[in-house]
């Protein structure tokens, strides 16, 4: 089968592989839509931290946010998942731990996550091999498209609602990507009022196209949480100065260098922070999300290009005709 393949920094593209095969309690899925992620720029570019770490190495088979069809199943697994629409978690943990069994599986320690960590192979290929446990089923009404946005959604509503943010609260998300666009959705569904905070023109004027309020200097409002969701290493310290006393701070996006917060500011402030780190706990709720029409992130996506096409979408190549939006999605059917 075809699968995206990454062998160095700056280096890789489609290779043939060997089929994936259904090991017992797992099933093969033949993939329809996947995501392109900041995470697998990273990877490209060599600046994932994983790949210091130990905990991933070139080669990689990246893409983690997918959606497809059931086509085999392995030996213990259901066979009525056989032909399923489906999605899946990308932390699959080895399930006997305490953090395990105290239900946080997506912080295990010895966690594989799907196209990124522990040599687990992703999903920017025709098939892909899974725990039958991290599946997640789709409605009707969740197509393809939406399935493959399921996992940057849980990301996102997992911080939506660690904001605790409902009607009558005021909500600034910092970084109008992906994730802090589907954040301020999930915020928006909630109730509260939501403000976002960007960089460049374009940005910003997508995300009032979207119906939010946008500008490139904070709000002069009182904020009840904010949220940054930037890769801007400034931005963790200056939440912390913009948020209420009493208010809420959330974590989910990522600098490549460390960022610093003095810790008198949380304490005399008495403000909560909370830190994001996968879209597992958030991943059913985020279909139903979708199949309801509560949230609807289709306008994030700018364009959908063939598997031949990933290596200039992970230099930085702006696809020819693409929208405005922020996401690029992969058709593997093609």
């Amino acid at each position: 089968m075809r699968a995206f393949v990454v062998t160095g920094p700056g280096q890789g593209g489609v290779q043939e592989v060997p089929d994936p095969v259904a090991a017992p309690g797992e099933v093969v899925v033949d993939v329809e839509r996947a995501g392109v992620c900041g995470t697998d720029v990273e990877f490209w570019t060599g600046e994932m931290a994983y790949l210091h770490q130990g905990h991933a190495a070139y080669p990689v088979r990246l893409g983690h946010e997918w959606a497809g069809t059931v086509s085999a199943v392995g030996e213990g697994v259901d066979p009525g998942w056989a032909g399923r629409r489906v999605t899946g978690d990308t932390m699959l943990s080895e399930g006997t731990c305490r953090r395990c069994r105290r239900g946080q599986q997506h912080v295990c320690a010895q966690r594989q996550e799907v196209g990124i960590r522990g040599g687990r192979p992703g999903a920017l290929a025709d098939r892909l091999a899974v725990p039958a446990r991290s599946l997640h089923a789709l409605p009707e009404a969740v197509d393809p498209v939406l399935g493959a946005l399921v996992e940057p959604g849980g990301n996102a509503l997992r911080a939506a609602r660690s904001t605790g943010a409902g009607p009558g609260d005021r909500v600034l998300v910092v970084g109008p990507g992906t994730i802090g666009l589907l954040t301020a959705m999930f915020v928006r569904a909630a109730g509260a009022e939501v403000h976002l905070l960007g960089v460049t023109a374009p940005s910003l004027e997508f995300a009032r196209s979207l119906g939010f309020t946008a500008a490139g200097a904070p709000p002069d409002l009182p904020l009840d949480a904010v949220v940054d969701a930037s890769s801007d290493p400034t931005v963790p310290a200056r939440a912390l100065d913009l948020v209420e006393p009493g208010g809420r701070v959330v974590y989910i996006g990522l600098a490549g260098v460390p960022s610093t917060v003095d810790t008198r500011a949380l304490v005399l402030g008495d403000v909560t922070a909370v830190g994001v780190l996968s879209a597992s706990p958030g991943l059913a709720d985020t279909v139903a999300a979708y199949a309801t029409g509560d949230v609807d992130p289709r306008p994030l996506v700018a364009a959908t290009v063939g598997l031949e096409q990933v290596g200039a979408v992970l230099g930085g190549h702006r696809p020819e005709g693409a929208g405005p939006g922020p996401k690029i999605l992969v058709d593997m059917t093609t």
